[in-house]
């Protein structure tokens, strides 16, 4: 890549290691192929069934701001964050509001990002080994198995969108692929399997060759996309004229008032759950920030600045369409087919393509590798852990489902509401419990005198507050929807705050368990192998 000048500024400051890692030197340059640059120091004291090179604590943590700034960058840049943008210009509030419902809700998105970020990056290992500390060297794999099946779901639908806009391309410029459009198998044709085995074989292949380079790829990725959304807004802008433009996109005049409130606050809370997936493992890249002021840096210009200047840039897009094709149009693929034009058609479905391909390798494919091979590290690379995600988002069939809200409803939406709670118990452990000081080298023991052995290796608080936290969640994130369609009442607006309610509920839960019988020990007067973040040293 080429390094901007907050790289070059700090090239000659050595790297921050975490905890009883060394400096992989040359070694990491003739690493084996596929491990990132840095990879996990495995120590002989490491218990094989919990360590491999991709699990242990990082060597070198050599990414930059930029680096995690292009991580967002990737994951806002999709057909998903347009349309979800766009759609918060629809709900019937002024366009003020909205934009401040989006400042409000991405800055609520860019402080629990921070919080989860610091564990991984003082230490130097990914979300589910992080999670040792709080639910035990066994009890870590609920969340991992949690999150990494939220995972798998969520990758084979994006790689199903990927795949419609690659459609449009060879249907414009291989007519007689138009004859593929029928019959189906397994619900998709076969213009749609060759689509998504296309792009399912190039997101496989790039995750093949290990996370640099990857980090490469989104480097790359985030900016591009945004060259080809202004170029699409100055172009449809210049065809409608600026007079025509508008930043409402909903029907009718705006709510004022009390009725306002409810929607400003729905929209904050859309934002939140929509990063609410990458927020909970994001340790799994902060623990490459050569510092957590690196990765906080990278947090403020990849969350507020990106997402209002992206979300800005697609209401423009959006108002567009009205003048231009006559009618709304929120979807970007949809827009790039009106403009029916080759080389329009081929940069656009490119584009997104390649824009829904670093969400999903960021997002959907990443975690699921380091949540399966921390179930089994010796038999589950981080490698195998991607292909098992992979693998498995095909056996789902995404595209039957994927337009059946009631599947999607009472599927993820039974795991999606446990993302809350998961990221309060983490929060409340590290923070609260822990003291921000863990003892890195016991992550990785099974031994019944290991500080995270806790009780048969679950911290019995953990697993217990995952109940009291999840089940309430879940029941108000499916119950609602279901009395509501059984014609009772409708309060299936309360979906919308599962994350805020679940999160609190799991943070209450385990503070509260902690200070009854507390499980997690802080270690306070220790200093050696302690990864101590409220020390300081990683500011």
């Amino acid at each position: 890549m080429t390094e901007n000048t907050e790289v070059a500024a700090s090239s000659a400051t050595a790297p921050q290691n975490p905890p009883g890692a060394v400096s992989g030197g040359e070694h990491d340059l003739v690493e084996a192929a596929g491990h990132p640059v840095g990879s996990g120091n495995v120590k002989p004291s490491y218990d094989p069934r919990l360590a491999n090179e991709d699990l242990a604590p990082l060597r070198e943590q050599k990414w930059s701001s930029y680096n995690i700034f292009a991580f967002w960058m990737s994951d806002v840049h999709s057909v998903g964050g347009y349309v979800t943008a766009g759609s918060l210009f629809a709900l019937g509030i002024a366009s003020w509001q909205v934009l401040l419902a989006l400042l409000v809700g991405i800055v609520i998105v860019q402080v629990f990002t921070n919080l989860v970020a610091k564990p991984s990056q003082n230490t130097g290992v990914p979300y589910p080994v992080i999670n040792r500390a709080v639910f035990g060297v066994k009890g870590a794999n609920i969340p991992a198995i949690i999150r990494g099946l939220i995972a798998v779901a969520w990758y084979g639908v994006q790689t199903f969108l990927a795949a419609q806009a690659l459609n449009i391309v060879f249907l414009k410029f291989i007519p007689a692929s138009a004859a593929l459009l029928e019959p189906t198998f397994l619900g998709l044709n076969a213009l749609g399997w060759i689509s998504y085995a296309v792009l399912w074989f190039a997101q496989a292949a790039l995750f093949w060759n290990g996370m640099e380079t990857i980090r490469r790829f989104i480097d790359w990725a985030g900016p591009a996309v945004y060259v080809v959304m202004i170029v699409l807004a100055v172009y449809l802008v210049s065809e409608a004229g600026w007079s025509n433009i508008s930043l409402d996109l909903s029907e009718g005049e705006p709510l004022t008032g009390w009725a306002s409130v409810g929607v400003f606050c729905t929209a904050v809370a859309i934002v939140v759950s929509y990063f609410s997936g990458p927020m909970l493992n994001f340790g799994d890249f902060a623990r490459y920030g050569r510092s957590f002021k690196a990765v906080k840096r990278g947090n403020l210009l990849g969350l507020p600045v990106n997402f209002l200047f992206f979300s800005l840039l697609t209401v423009i897009t959006a108002s567009a369409t009205v003048p231009v094709f006559g009618e709304l149009i929120t979807d970007p693929i949809h827009t790039v087919e009106r403009i029916d034009t080759p080389f329009a058609i081929l940069l656009g479905g490119l584009t997104f393509v390649t824009a829904t391909v670093g969400i999903n390798i960021v997002a959907n494919f990443i975690s699921p590798a380091f949540d399966f091979s921390n179930v089994a590290p010796q038999k589950i690379s981080w490698r195998m852990g991607g292909m098992i995600a992979a693998v498995g988002s095909v056996v789902l069939l995404p595209w039957n489902w994927y337009n059946d809200a009631d599947a999607i409803h009472y599927t993820l939406g039974v795991l999606g509401a446990l993302i809350g709670p998961l990221f309060g118990i983490l929060i409340a452990g590290y923070y609260f419990a822990a003291k921000q000081r863990v003892l890195v080298d016991d992550m990785f023991t099974m031994s019944p005198e290991g500080a995270y052995w806790y009780t048969n290796g679950y911290n019995r608080n953990g697993v217990l507050a995952i109940f009291l936290a999840g089940v309430p969640t879940v029941l108000l994130g499916v119950l609602p929807k279901l009395i509501a369609d059984l014609g009772y009442f409708d309060i299936s607006w309360i979906g919308n705050y599962t994350w805020f309610i679940g999160c609190g509920l799991g943070f209450v839960a385990f503070w509260w368990l902690e200070r009854l019988s507390p499980q997690i020990p802080s270690f306070d007067g220790d200093t050696e192998g302690v990864a101590d973040g409220a020390a300081g040293t990683k500011a």
